[in-house]
């Protein structure tokens, strides 16, 4: 694959993929939304809480509990600054989670993450990487920001206005474009790793268990909250899928397009298959609860 090609899915591929899958949630998304998920707040603070201060936390601690590598650490830790994905909310669905809580917690870290990725990358950056000697990819926060907020909160707001102006079509193009999530994520996963399977799996061995470990944790964490706020297992189960299940997309669009390193998104091609992979197991093993409460 030529260096031309490789620059051309990164600058271009990857941040319209990730534009279809924002745009496809707002589709699904009124104004109304927000206010349905009020008596749940609880659920959703702590949704949001997690995501923002505990998820960042263990990134850094699993990084160094393992002894990461400074580029596998950084990746780890630029997975766990990421959103909820649009991913959580289809396996939610698939799961009989309660699938308005997700979307809303989707959207409320999509939002908030628009300004915190980028002050924790301008500190992350050359935390890891000017102590290793290596190259430090130069970031402004302030364009980082408006970068962010383009392929992500702009398509969401113009996927709202057509729900509101057509709803009839939103719903025809949300339906069409339901899989856009999960055939992008494997799309750029399976991208980054054809260009960089040599470092793959040079890696694997040393990155698998850190990178299972933060998934399990994250789960661990929505689920015991959940339970400690008294949420039923339908609501829990939720919490722990959308605190599991990152955006990966946005993830490798960080490494690949903002900060242009192959060798950062190597944490974030396996933990987007290990995401998925355990995120089916819980679905799974709360399958037959969920539908004992309902019954």
């Amino acid at each position: 694959m030529t260096p031309e090609s490789i620059a051309f899915v990164n600058q271009a591929v990857v941040p319209i993929g990730l534009m279809l899958i924002m745009f496809s949630l707002g589709l699904t998304l009124s104004l109304r939304d927000f206010t349905t998920v009020i008596g749940e707040r609880r659920y959703v603070a702590a949704g949001f809480g997690v995501h923002l201060l505990v998820l960042p936390l263990l990134g850094l601690g699993i990084g160094a509990l393992f002894r990461l590598s400074p580029e596998l650490a950084l990746g780890l830790f630029i997975v766990s600054i990421c959103p909820a994905g649009t991913t959580s909310n289809a396996l939610t669905f698939v799961g009989r989670g309660n699938v308005a809580l997700a979307v809303i917690l989707t959207v409320m870290t999509s939002i908030a993450t628009v300004f915190t990725i980028p002050i924790l990358l301008s500190w992350a950056v050359p935390h890891f990487l000017a102590e290793a000697g290596g190259t430090v990819p130069k970031l402004n926060i302030v364009d980082t920001m408006l970068q962010l907020a383009r392929i992500t909160l702009l398509p969401v707001a113009a996927g709202m206005v057509v729900r509101r102006l057509v709803p009839d079509a939103a719903t025809a193009i949300a339906r069409r474009l339901r899989p856009t999530a999960f055939v992008v994520l494997v799309a750029v996963i399976g991208f980054s790793v054809a260009v960089s399977l040599e470092m793959v799996v040079q890696n694997l061995i040393a990155a698998t268990p850190a990178i299972y470990t933060l998934n399990i944790a994250a789960m661990a964490v929505g689920l015991g909250i959940g339970r400690l706020l008294g949420a039923n297992t339908r609501d829990a189960m939720t919490l722990a899928i959308e605190t599991g299940v990152q955006n990966a997309t946005l993830a490798l669009f960080l490494t690949l397009t903002v900060l242009d390193s192959l060798p950062l998104a190597v944490t974030q091609n396996i933990y987007g298959l290990v995401m998925l992979l355990n995120a089916t197991l819980l679905i799974r093993w709360f399958r037959r609860r969920i539908a004992a409460e309902a019954a």
